[in-house]
C-alpha cells in the first residue's frame, strides 16, 4: 500500500505496518511515563496536604516565625552557655586539682603511721603542703608554700615526695 504522504516525504517505500507498530510503542512508552508521573505526583501532593493540613498562609507563616524566635533563643542560650563554660573553666585553674599525700613514722617508737604529708596544688602548680607529725606528746601540723611547683623553704623528704606525686597527676 502506497500512499502519497508517505512518497511526498521520503517514506514512500516504508511499509505501514512499521510505522503503526512504531506509534504504537511510543504511545506506550509515554503511557509507562504518565504512570510514573502521576504516582510522583501523587505522593508529593500527600506530603504537601499533610504539611499544609489545618493551615492557611498567614497561620504557616506564623509558624515559620515561632520556629525562628525559637532558634534565636536556642543561639542566645548556647552562647550563654559557652560564656558560662569560659568562666568556669577560668575558675578550675585556681582549684586544688592535683593531690599527693605520704603517711609515714615521724619517730620509730610510734607505730601505725599516723603522720602525713598533704600537697595540694592548682592546675599552675601553686598550692601548700601539709605536714601533720604526730608524736606520743602530740600532733603537731605545718604548711609550706608552694609557687610553681617550688618551696621557698627547704622540704622533707616526705613533703618532697608528697609533692612529686601531686606534679605527676595531671589535671584532665
Amino acid at each position: 500500500m502506497n500512499s502519497d504522504f508517505l512518497t511526498m516525504i521520503g517514506l514512500g517505500g516504508i511499509d505501514i505496518g512499521y510505522i503503526l507498530v512504531g506509534i504504537v510503542a511510543v504511545i506506550l512508552i509515554l503511557l509507562i511515563l504518565l504512570i510514573v508521573l502521576l504516582v510522583k505526583y501523587t505522593k508529593i501532593k500527600k506530603r504537601y496536604d499533610k504539611f499544609m493540613r489545618g493551615k492557611n498562609a498567614s497561620s504557616l507563616e506564623d509558624d515559620m516565625h515561632g520556629l525562628f524566635e525559637d532558634m534565636k533563643l536556642l543561639k542566645a542560650n548556647a552562647d550563654k552557655n559557652k560564656k558560662d563554660i569560659r568562666v568556669l573553666y577560668k575558675n578550675m585553674e585556681k582549684t586544688f586539682q592535683k593531690l599527693g599525700i605520704v603517711k609515714y613514722d615521724a619517730f620509730n617508737q610510734m607505730g601505725g603511721q599516723l603522720s602525713f604529708s598533704l600537697a595540694l596544688l592548682d592546675e599552675n602548680d601553686n598550692g601548700f603542703i601539709l605536714n601533720s607529725v604526730h608524736s606520743s606528746e602530740g600532733c603537731y601540723s605545718y604548711t609550706k608554700q608552694i609557687k610553681n611547683g617550688k618551696s621557698a623553704i627547704s622540704l622533707g623528704a616526705e613533703e618532697e615526695q608528697a609533692l612529686n606525686i601531686a606534679m605527676e597527676r595531671s589535671s584532665k
